[in-house]
């Protein structure tokens, strides 16, 4: 019966309203104020937006954020890929090893961050300790303090933290695909490598889609690791949208342009989902089962 979806769906229905389409259309009202968050406000309409249209700032935080995107996609996807498959294996000691992988998950992303800090410090730092004791630097070696190579830091801390999350959605994937189809590249002369190729990535294909979805809009609220590692800096070198978002609303108390930099963060995150589900034919959901 009719009423009985809708009682079904209501519970979700609910908590979609609640707690996401509510606070973005808050946020849309928000990005028309002059307010700084205490004293009366003022509507200000698309001033708001005419001036994060022309800011620099705002540009420069869109354009890292990209880059973040690109990086940590490459950095988290073929890592992912690789351990989810292998810790998919039948053999004992694989579990073992699934188990370490696992550990970042269990910690939050402050107490990664504050790690990684004392990791990357150039005085006492442990990562600078061990290059130099194997002679691939003099041990001062600043990180997170030169901005050329912060971004590119904060993208390696960030995938150590994904991975393991990643690894988990391709192992279950893995898990999936029947041994028949393995079977049968063997009888046709597949090498372990061939089989990988033309089994094991076409069967994994949604879950490279999952990841990608997950990875790409993901990238859009890297907040907390970034302001414990860097703050947005040095400079402005890793000031990528939510951090742009946080100084315009709390720095310099113009609610008004970090709710703007909300909205176009939700809008941006919407649309790189349904040009990945679009592109990629996810949408359809075929089979991988078609066919056997």
């Amino acid at each position: 019966m009719n009423w009985q979806r809708w009682v079904l769906t209501l519970p979700g229905l609910l908590f979609f309203v609640i707690f996401a389409l509510a606070p973005m259309v808050v946020a849309v009202y928000y990005s028309g104020l002059n307010w700084n968050g205490i004293g009366t406000s003022q509507w200000v309409g698309i001033q708001n937006w005419i001036h994060a249209l022309s800011n620099g700032a705002v540009f420069h935080a869109l354009r890292l954020t990209a880059e973040l995107m690109v990086l940590s996609w490459f950095f988290q996807n073929p890592l992912s890929l690789a351990l989810g498959v292998f810790m998919a294996g039948r053999q004992k000691y694989r579990a073992v090893y699934s188990v370490i992988y696992f550990v970042p998950l269990l910690f939050s992303s402050v107490a990664i961050g504050v790690t990684w800090s004392y990791i990357l410090n150039p005085n006492f730092g442990l990562l600078d300790a061990l290059l130099k004791i194997v002679g691939l630097g003099n041990g001062q070696q600043n990180w997170l303090g030169n901005p050329h190579w912060a971004l590119l830091v904060v993208a390696g801390v960030i995938a150590w933290q994904f991975i393991p999350f990643n690894s988990l959605l391709y192992h279950g994937g893995a898990k999936q695909i029947p041994d028949s189809l393995y079977e049968a590249a063997r009888l046709d002369g597949a090498s372990p490598w061939q089989s990988f190729l033309h089994v094991t990535i076409p069967q994994l294909k949604n879950t490279m889609v999952t990841t990608t979805i997950l990875n790409l809009t993901g990238t859009l609220t890297y907040f907390d690791l970034i302001y414990v590692l860097t703050s947005g800096g040095p400079g402005d070198s890793t000031n990528v949208l939510a951090m742009e978002m946080y100084k315009q609303a709390f720095y310099y108390q113009n609610i008004g342009m970090g709710s703007v930099i909300a909205v176009v963060m939700a809008v941006a995150g919407l649309v790189l989902s349904i040009l990945t589900v679009k592109f990629t034919g996810f949408s359809r959901m075929d089979s991988q089962m078609e066919g056997m």
